[in-house]
């Protein structure tokens, strides 16, 4: 005996599939939205069966959630945003369009629009990752601030930084990849490029358009 006779049907054709797959991701939603998750427009919402959402979050129109996708509590993610494979703590923010994979984000935080964080990003508490601003296995430290139009890849990136509009790290030689480290309280300025190898010590300011080559003592 089962619930439900679409258990016993057969996949034999794309239609088939479909109509089967929609079935299975109208189960899950209806469990998402009992353990008190808002869908706020389910039709358009799809949730693989290992997501988990934490209850008063809320799902805008069109989010896909894959993987072993985990988002905590009181979050809210906006229209059109992908996520593969990572993990938000709680009262995270992500705004419209982004897409993360393979990523942490911790709670506090908040990521877009159009933001990307690319495999191995891991997003400290109270961080902000801005318009247009993509991450590459980077570690980005607490309260730090990357607002707009940024690549910051294989970079360790201490607490309470900022990094200004359109700043690079420049970690690819056409050969190797290298990694930049910038310390707590770092100002960046915007349109810098740092090229890797690379430190820009504890408290240094790096002011705009700068192309930095070589390490930047402390303060």
């Amino acid at each position: 005996m089962v619930d439900d006779a679409a258990d016993l049907r057969g996949v034999n054709n794309r239609v088939d599939l479909a109509e089967l797959s929609a079935l299975v991701r109208a189960r899950k939603r209806r469990t998402v939205m009992l353990d008190g998750v808002t869908l706020e427009d389910p039709d358009s919402t799809l949730i693989d069966d290992d997501v988990t959402i934490g209850a008063d979050s809320i799902i805008g129109p069109g989010v896909l959630l894959f993987g072993n996708t985990s988002i905590g509590s009181r979050c809210r993610i906006h229209n059109g945003t992908r996520i593969t494979n990572a993990a938000l703590g709680d009262d995270v923010t992500v705004l419209d369009h982004c897409v993360i994979v393979n990523s942490a984000v911790a709670s506090r935080a908040s990521i877009g629009p159009f933001a990307h964080l690319r495999p191995n990003s891991d997003i400290a508490e109270g961080a902000h990752i801005g318009n247009f601003v993509e991450l590459k296995n980077t570690q980005f430290g607490q309260g730090s601030k990357a607002g707009h139009l940024a690549y910051l890849g294989d970079a360790t990136i201490g607490r309470d930084v900022n990094v200004g509009a359109g700043v690079i790290t420049c970690n690819y030689d056409g050969e190797k990849k290298h990694a930049t480290v910038i310390e707590d309280g770092v100002f960046i300025g915007s349109d810098s490029q740092l090229v890797a190898p690379i430190t820009i010590g504890k408290g240094a300011y790096v002011a705009a358009g700068s192309s930095v080559t070589t390490d930047v003592p402390p303060d």
